[in-house]
């Protein structure tokens, strides 16, 4: 007996439906199993990881302050592989993104009517131009965009890692020492 692989005219609906309920249903098995041979109880573990979070307002807008930037990331992905482009450093990008933002609102003197909408700006376009270093690569050098946005996204976080470190470790030093 022969095996083909055929591709389906249209998906199928059943399983459009059924594939996420199969996948949520197995990630919960195997945590079970993993937490149940870690030595911890599996349910008092999964309550801990997706119930205690939803159970008051608090918890919920923690949830929705950690889930904004990844679901901002999904949207900006989405566009980019539809487009057949392989972006795996967006986490990179939102990182850089994050620090030019955070650098205008701390040393650009702006009234605070435009101050957000310039964090906004720098913002986007620092996590743009941290993504067109891969297409510059891409485009004059033919490199992996995989492999180049991966590697971007490391070099991010420790550009982050420096400034948290050792730039605000330096200035506090220097605030403790004129005090």
């Amino acid at each position: 007996m022969r095996f083909q692989i055929e591709q389906r005219s249209q998906p199928s609906s059943s399983m459009s439906f059924g594939a996420p309920v199969i996948a949520t249903a197995l990630t919960l098995v195997v945590g079970s199993i993993m937490f149940a041979a870690l030595g911890h109880d599996p349910a008092a573990t999964l309550t801990a990881f997706f119930i205690e979070p939803l159970s008051s307002m608090n918890g919920v807008s923690e949830w929705l302050l950690k889930a904004s930037p990844l679901i901002l990331i999904g949207c900006g992905l989405a566009i980019g592989f539809r487009a057949n482009v392989w972006n795996i450093g967006a986490e990179g990008q939102l990182v850089i993104g994050a620090i030019a933002a955070t650098g205008v609102g701390l040393y650009v003197p702006l009234p605070a009517s435009l101050l957000l909408p310039a964090m906004i700006l720098a913002g986007l376009v620092a996590g743009m131009a941290w993504a067109a270093i891969a297409a510059f690569l891409r485009a004059r050098m033919n490199t992996n965009e995989i492999l180049v946005t991966l590697m971007l996204t490391y070099i991010a976080a420790f550009v982050l890692s420096y400034l948290v470190h050792v730039r605000a470790g330096a200035q506090l030093g220097a605030a403790y020492s004129s005090g």
